[in-house]
């Protein structure tokens, strides 16, 4: 078992390091060609993350033909925040909107809507929560252009400010980028090696129109994923790279929100209950059981493990301008980590579902999908 503990430790110390030192980053551009991106963002109850994400958008200059927002039927004031950005900025309008269909998720509607509306050569669907720099739609559409890509996702630098948000929001960037191997998805076109981040996605238009875009993943929770596996699949040209330096996010901001956040996506992000468990498993054995086990076994080999988890976090803590002390705590993380999936896959399969923004995902088979 010990010897298990170290041979997992250092593949996953190979594949950050590997990420870390080969992972590319967007890079800044010195054209720009006018109204070429609709940026297109579905809005449920986002009356306070709005108004900074349009002010960063309408800040992108010219390559930004239109701004589309979706208000999925908000019971807040984000109408309001629209009517009034719509006054001063001639770009940007508000897409009607209409009663979700059965089968869709909320989000996959919204953008499918949004998308029917725009004009331009390229999609941007943004977040509400994120926030641009300046220059970065242009950034990405040169990124599509230089890389002959169809489809782009920006995975963003993730804002932290909370306890909560510093202890748990690190194992996102753990999770993904000590298992993915970033660098070979730049140069295989296998499905399996697509990634992406849905609060910013650059979809060339005639590609997404041909694949069919959000319907073509409709029920899916996971679509940013699931979109990126379906352009590879379809012989189309796609890649996630490190977009920290152009967009930041701030996904969640208190416990509660972090758990129904990441156990709305975590069970629905597998595709079968096989490849669910058997990363709950490793996780568990590989992960997390050497910091038990170092309590009753001083092998030097259990000690390497230990401190090759912890060189992971700390590498991947110095990419991504994590706070550096969450290290520390990382048994901690790993062990909410675990019960959050658990729970995800519990609710998912007795029929309570996930929730998020008041709608109800993977529950009882005769609730509609999105009700």
């Amino acid at each position: 078992m010990i010897t298990f503990f170290l041979y997992s430790s250092l593949l996953l110390l190979a594949i950050t390091l590997a990420n870390v030192l080969f992972w590319p980053r967007v890079r800044r551009s010195g054209t720009m060609e006018a109204g070429v991106v609709s940026v297109l963002i579905p809005a449920r109850n986002e009356e306070l993350n709005l108004p900074a994400c349009l002010d960063a958008v309408m800040g992108q200059g010219e390559v930004v033909g239109q701004i589309l927002i979706y208000d999925d039927h908000s019971s807040d004031g984000t109408a309001g925040v629209i009517d009034r950005y719509s006054r001063q900025e001639p770009r940007l309008a508000r897409v009607q909107c209409r009663t979700i269909e059965p089968g869709w998720t909320g989000k996959n509607f919204a953008c499918a809507e949004l998308a029917k509306v725009a004009t331009g050569r390229y999609l941007l669907f943004l977040d509400a929560d994120a926030r641009l720099e300046p220059l970065a739609v242009d950034a990405l559409r040169q990124e599509m252009v230089n890389r002959d890509l169809q489809f782009l996702s920006c995975w963003p630098g993730l804002v932290m400010v909370s306890t909560w948000e510093k202890v748990l929001m690190p194992m996102l960037n753990f999770v993904v980028f000590s298992i993915f191997p970033g660098p070979l998805s730049l140069y295989f076109s296998y499905p399996s090696l697509a990634l992406a981040h849905g609060a910013c996605l650059l979809i060339e238009r005639q590609s997404y129109l041909e694949i069919g875009g959000h319907r073509a993943v409709r029920d899916q929770i996971f679509e940013d994923t699931r979109l990126a596996q379906l352009w590879r699949m379809r012989g189309r040209r796609g890649l996630c790279l490190d977009g920290q330096r152009i967009v930041r996010v701030r996904m969640y901001s208190k416990l509660d929100e972090i758990w129904r956040g990441f156990e709305k996506n975590f069970y629905p992000a597998f595709k079968s209950d096989l490849s669910f468990w058997a990363f709950i498993i490793f996780h568990l054995v590989a992960v997390l059981l050497p910091f038990v086990w170092v309590l009753f076994d001083r092998d030097q080999r259990l000690l390497i493990a230990i401190s090759s988890i912890l060189t992971v976090r700390l590498l991947l803590a110095q990419r991504f301008g994590q706070p550096r002390w969450s290290f520390i705590i990382h048994p901690f993380a790993e062990m909410m980590l675990i019960a959050l999936g658990v729970t995800s896959w519990w609710r998912c399969k007795t029929g309570r579902g996930v929730s998020w923004k008041g709608r109800i995902y993977h529950g009882n088979p005769d609730k509609p999908v999105g009700s």
